[in-house]
């Protein structure tokens, strides 16, 4: 089966039914994309396919044939992606750091979709879990991305 991730198309030999998340870890060899749950509750998996912030622990590859996927590898590739991750240094956001590629993938997501956010829209598109509670400086990074 082709994946398309991060602008490169990959010949992948898997079942369809595997979820994304192993592929790109396990044959594609980009680990900055976490497991953390496995029930797409917690958000540590989330990658981009085709601009929509998605938890890549429960997309079977077969679904997402022909789609463009975006791993935390490439977020910087993205102008939005860019000052996302600027901002969440200027804020020193991670302390674990553990969540924080699937956060810095919602987040460009959310500006993408959303350039000015309101704090009730952040509050709505951020439902990543951070067990370190990073979320006053999270919704900070992300007004100071906007801004920018």
């Amino acid at each position: 089966m082709e994946l398309t991730v991060n602008l490169r198309t990959y010949e992948v030999d898997a079942e369809p039914d595997t979820p994304l998340l192993w592929v790109i870890r396990d044959n594609l060899g980009m680990t900055g994309t976490k497991f953390g749950c496995g029930l797409a509750q917690c958000g540590a998996c989330t990658v981009l396919v085709d601009g929509q912030p998605m938890r890549s622990c429960v997309i079977p590859i077969e679904s997402i044939a022909g789609s463009a996927i975006t791993t935390i590898e490439a977020i910087e590739d993205d102008a939005v992606g860019r000052r996302i991750v600027k901002a969440w240094v200027d804020h020193q956001v991670p302390q674990c750091g553990y969540c924080q590629s699937g956060q810095v993938m919602a987040a460009t997501a959310l500006l993408q979709q959303l350039p000015a956010p309101s704090d009730d829209d952040i509050a709505a598109a951020m439902s990543n879990l951070c067990r370190c509670g990073t979320y006053n400086a999270i919704s900070a990074a992300i007004r100071q991305a906007a801004k920018a």
